[in-house]
């Protein structure tokens, strides 16, 4: 299976499978594409950005890696069936889901039957979510922040 097809079938399932509130998220590669592409200027608080990168780094990356970078296999299920923390720097799939699915994902955790991802509600505070988030946007590059941005936030 070409590799094109392969992550467009993982991107589409691991959307799908994020998000269990009955969100309406779920739109294809072409339809995520072909959205406006007017480019959006970021105004995140860059103190706001520090704030987000300590509690990543205290918290996160011992799975999701330095930099948001995730794990070298992060595409293939491990022998458990579930997924390794993907990459959260615009080269993953975060950057398909709004931020309140974002933050849902972060307090609740992960789908447990693909994900090992934990659940952080009760050990970081609201603004600690709302801070490692602003931070994982501020590292998406300005395309798929515009595009981001134009499909899940503009509305």
């Amino acid at each position: 299976m070409p590799v094109r097809i392969l992550l467009m079938f993982v991107g589409g399932f691991l959307l799908t499978a994020c998000d269990d509130s009955g969100q309406q998220e779920t739109r294809s590669l072409k339809e995520i594409l072909n959205l406006s592409s007017e480019r959006v200027v970021r105004s995140f608080d860059p103190e706001q950005i520090k704030r987000g990168e300590r509690v990543f780094q205290a918290n996160c990356e011992n799975c999701h890696g330095k930099n948001a970078t995730g794990t070298a296999d992060w595409r293939t299920p491990t022998a458990d069936g579930k997924f390794p923390p993907p990459p959260l720097d615009g080269t993953a799939h975060a950057w398909h889901h709004s931020t309140a699915v974002l933050k849902k994902t972060i307090l609740q955790g992960g789908p447990p039957e693909f994900s090992t991802m934990p659940a952080w509600e009760g050990i970081l505070t609201e603004q600690q979510v709302d801070d490692v988030i602003v931070w994982i946007k501020s590292l998406w590059p300005d395309e798929i922040y515009t595009t981001w941005y134009h499909n899940f936030e503009e509305k």
